[in-house]
């Protein structure tokens, strides 16, 4: 027993320099994240950290210690780094929400930082609310949706996206994010990598990282028109890589992938036996033609859908994954445990909701795009047009320009946008939103350009 004693005591003592050692790599880490946020340089290196992975790769077969192992580790530790990093980051939402404390103090707000349609719900929505009560529809439900609704939903996406779909592939979420938060969380393990292609919708990073995913990031330019490289994708690869997230129509950028580039990606995917987990609640507003996940009939596929853009539901918080049975019911065993079930009043509102003809909502959304984009052309921005979504993601055109410094002081003149390093390394740039009427749009547009001017 004297020896077992012995041992326990040096694996104690190791655990406790590890975690000594661990505060010390913590604290290095926050000063870093200060340095950065001075120079304006983004939180995550994807050079620097290929570095260190090499490094540690090559230390693992000099002392012998399994490789996988040393990566689990290595991509904890890259994560505490981009967490600490991360912690006072601008997103949309941070502005949305002190936009919205500055209306309740009385000062008059033109929204141009979130993706909130401002027109209302279709008309038969109203018309569920007022009949759901008597419809009964006010109890506990089975956790992947109610069934009639999964059904509708089902139908809805056969017709829609032309991909055979059953009931058995459906389950109804309250919204989008959560629909990413399961997969995530459901299918990947801590020390798991996930890639992700910047810019981005933070929710998958931050989704990820809550997760103890490490994020693997592919950075898209301007320049490039927002098309990853197939070859930085595939060199992202590793043991240890289990997902990628894909959104198209693209937000920030509006970006639609070309058929040819997708067709890669989902080969490389299949290749390496990858979750392809795909965000398409943009794909109501498509100006070109664009390709479903769903169409490729991968089984380790996930597509989130969401009424919030499509029907302007987002304050009902309803969406829906799509994918295969085994996959939806990891994720519904995590939502039954998380909420029991979506709210019924909801789902009945927004199964009713499917028989709307939303097609005007997708061409006022695009009417504003043009608008704003037309508006953009005479001042200091330089975009890539959307392809579809409804925002435009520009960079400002002056040396040294701090979008967080120009977002917080354009809230003083009262227009809220979002600043770029919310959606990846994107320091230089703004997203605008055109989901407010085109003379308030209009009205936005010259406070911001006039803000331009006397910088």
């Amino acid at each position: 027993m004297s020896d077992i004693n012995n041992l326990r005591d040096k694996i104690d003592r190791i655990t406790f320099d590890i975690i000594k050692l661990l505060k010390e790599r913590n604290d290095a880490a926050k000063e870093i994240g200060n340095l950065k946020s001075n120079l304006g340089i983004g939180v995550t290196d994807e050079e620097r950290e290929n570095q260190l992975r090499a490094r540690v790769l090559t230390l693992c077969k000099e002392i012998g210690l399994d490789e996988k192992t040393a990566m689990i580790m290595l991509n904890f530790l890259l994560n505490e780094s981009v967490k600490i990093q991360s912690e006072n980051k601008q997103t949309h939402l941070s502005v949305f929400l002190k936009a919205k404390k500055m209306e309740r103090d009385g000062k008059k707000i033109i929204h141009m930082e979130v993706g909130e349609p401002d027109f209302l719900p279709p008309k038969i929505v109203k018309n569920a609310l007022s009949e759901v009560y008597d419809m009964g529809y006010t109890k506990y439900g089975d956790s992947k949706g109610m069934s009639e609704f999964r059904d509708a939903l089902a139908k809805y996406v056969t017709e829609k996206f032309e991909a055979k779909t059953s009931s058995q592939n459906i389950l109804v979420s309250p919204g989008a994010r959560f629909s990413i938060f399961l997969a995530i969380s459901s299918l990947l393990n801590p020390g798991n990598e996930i890639i992700i292609i910047e810019p981005a919708w933070p929710a998958y990073r931050d989704n990820a990282l809550n997760s103890g995913i490490k994020v693997r990031t592919i950075h898209t330019t301007l320049e490039g028109k927002w098309e990853p490289n197939i070859k930085d994708i595939e060199n992202a690869i590793n043991q240890n890589t289990k997902m990628i997230a894909l959104n198209y129509p693209n937000n920030p950028t509006g970006k639609i992938l070309p058929v040819k580039l997708q067709d890669q990606i989902m080969d490389l995917a299949v290749k390496n036996n990858l979750y392809v987990l795909s965000d398409e609640i943009y794909s109501a507003y498509a100006y070109k033609p664009w390709k479903s996940i769903l169409s490729y009939g991968y089984n380790k596929s996930i597509v989130t859908q969401s009424f919030s853009k499509s029907h302007a539901m987002t304050g009902f918080r309803i969406g829906y994954a799509i994918s295969s049975p085994d996959i939806i019911e990891k994720m519904s065993k995590l939502q039954a445990l998380a909420l029991t079930n979506v709210s019924e009043p909801i789902q009945y509102v927004a199964m009713k909701a499917l028989e709307a003809d939303t097609t005007n909502n997708t061409k006022t959304i695009k009417d504003r795009v043009e608008s704003i984009s037309k508006r953009a052309k005479t001042m200091q921005l330089d975009f890539v047009e959307p392809d579809g979504a409804m925002y435009l993601f520009a960079k400002v055109r002056q040396e040294n320009f701090d979008s967080v410094d120009f977002t917080n002081k354009l809230l003083d003149a009262g227009v809220a946008i979002a600043p770029g390093e919310g959606f990846g390394n994107y320091q230089g740039f703004v997203r605008i939103s055109a989901c407010q009427p085109e003379d308030t749009l209009n009205q936005g547009m010259q406070i911001i350009e006039d803000r331009l001017r006397s910088k």
